[in-house]
């Protein structure tokens, strides 16, 4: 057995958490989710419950991961010997193989639209026409799934050291470069100031529970927090990084990128006269739409997919990297030969959700198609019932010995840390619950 990887810088740790967090949930849905609740008033609740919410689960699982120094199912055994907490990992790896499935779906139709955009398929009228037309195609759905997965599963089996933290130190970097050169654009078409002002001037009127709601819940998904990703990057980090910094930083990274994708749809859906409450096809429907209507909008729009593409592939590794984690037990050499089954697995799962918009459209599942259920099943029930268990583990089972030693931190921010995961974080994911089963 070699010995275990580890980060070879913090940088590279800290890009590559920030990765795994900064995916479609804060590309593709935070825009959504803040066009349809207010703007500004979701973006402000959304920051504070990052921070005083998912910031200290984050932390839980950089302590676990770190001082487990193994995968997570293997890392908590080892912190809690007699008792089933080790489950937390096998629902971790089971929520992780069930989003790849379903994520590599929509990572798929982002190789789509970026080989149209390439080729200049991209300029028509009826975007929507187009996106049902791509999305009910057996054949192109399964094929760039196909591709989608060969990517990750290509820089997986790399390893830490040459796949997974040689790839982020390029892609997120680019990412945010990207992403300035579309802000600038989008702020100087005429309109966009409008825009603006619905992101970071508050409407109060949008101040309601339903919105604190949502805006948790977004916190909760874009950080990635329930399916032990940031416990098993955490793991291979050696033990002179301050977690407390680390997690800050991820946490800064993600609110970012949130805002910057903000920045870049508003103002140029309020520059064209769009919606910003298209919901879920805003990116794939209205987006080429406003591109098509711009000078360069045929490049931009490139840049658009490049960067979609970058994020999704950021947090789709890191999904992976738990299976293959999990699966290879520190027998590094076994690496190669569990990322490729798993790729292949995962790939397979995934095809009811590729063809639910097709073939398998007439096929119902609670929820809705096979795709809607994958995504429910994780996002309203596995991850928060995830970070539910991973914040009782860190606050009631971690010895404060443990965790002072794993954090280093100021006396009384490590009583507020404890305080936040042993009573308020798992308050509030319980009030989600209630919430989602009420349907708010």
């Amino acid at each position: 057995m070699k010995q275990r990887e580890q980060w070879t810088s913090k940088i590279g740790f800290i890009l590559s958490a920030a990765g795994s967090a900064i995916g479609l949930g804060a590309i593709w849905k935070f825009p959504y989710m803040a066009g349809m609740n207010g703007g500004s008033v979701f973006l402000i609740l959304f920051i504070l419950c990052t921070f005083i919410i998912g910031l200290p689960i984050l932390l839980a699982e950089f302590i676990i991961g770190r001082r487990g120094q193994h995968d997570a199912v293997t890392s908590l055994k080892i912190l809690s010997p007699t008792g089933k907490w080790h489950w937390i990992g096998w629902l971790g790896l089971a929520n992780s193989f069930i989003l790849l499935s379903f994520y590599s779906v929509v990572g798929g139709w982002i190789l789509s639209y970026l080989a149209r955009a390439i080729t200049f398929g991209l300029n028509r009228s009826d975007y929507g026409e187009m996106f049902n037309s791509i999305i009910a195609n057996p054949t192109e759905v399964l094929l760039a799934q196909a591709v989608f997965m060969i990517l990750t599963v290509w820089i997986v089996q790399g390893g830490i050291k040459g796949g997974i933290e040689r790839a982020s130190r390029y892609m997120m970097p680019l990412l945010f470069i990207f992403f300035i050169v579309l802000s600038i654009r989008s702020v100087t078409l005429e309109g966009a100031m409008e825009g603006i002002r619905f992101l970071f001037v508050p409407d109060w009127s949008y101040l309601t529970g339903k919105t604190f709601l949502l805006a948790l819940g977004q916190a909760f998904f874009s950080l990635s927090v329930g399916v032990t990703a940031m416990m098993t990057y955490a793991s291979y980090l050696s033990k002179e990084e301050k977690l407390g910094q680390s997690a800050f930083n991820v946490s800064v990274l993600n609110i970012i990128i949130s805002i910057l994708a903000g920045i870049v749809i508003f103002p140029a859906v309020f520059a064209l006269g769009q919606s910003p409450s298209e919901g879920p096809g805003l990116i794939f429907v209205v987006l080429p739409a406003i591109f098509n209507e711009i000078p360069f909008g045929a490049f931009f729009i490139i840049i658009f997919f490049i960067l979609m593409l970058f994020a999704t592939l950021t947090s789709a590794i890191a999904m992976l990297e738990i299976v293959v984690s999990t699966g290879i037990r520190n027998h590094y050499e076994g690496r190669k030969r569990m990322a490729i089954l798993s790729g292949l697995l995962i790939f397979i799962v995934g095809i009811p959700s590729a063809l639910s918009f097709g073939i398998l459209s007439e096929m119902k599942m609670p929820g809705g198609t096979f795709f809607d259920f994958a995504d429910i099943l994780t996002s309203r029930f596995g991850m928060p019932i995830g970070a539910l268990l991973i914040s009782l583990f860190a606050g009631h089972m971690l010895t404060t010995a443990d965790t002072e030693d794993e954090l280093r931190m100021n006396p009384a921010l490590h009583k507020t840390w404890r305080f936040i995961v042993r009573y308020l974080a798992p308050a509030a994911i319980i009030l989600i619950f209630i919430a989602s089963f009420m349907g708010m």
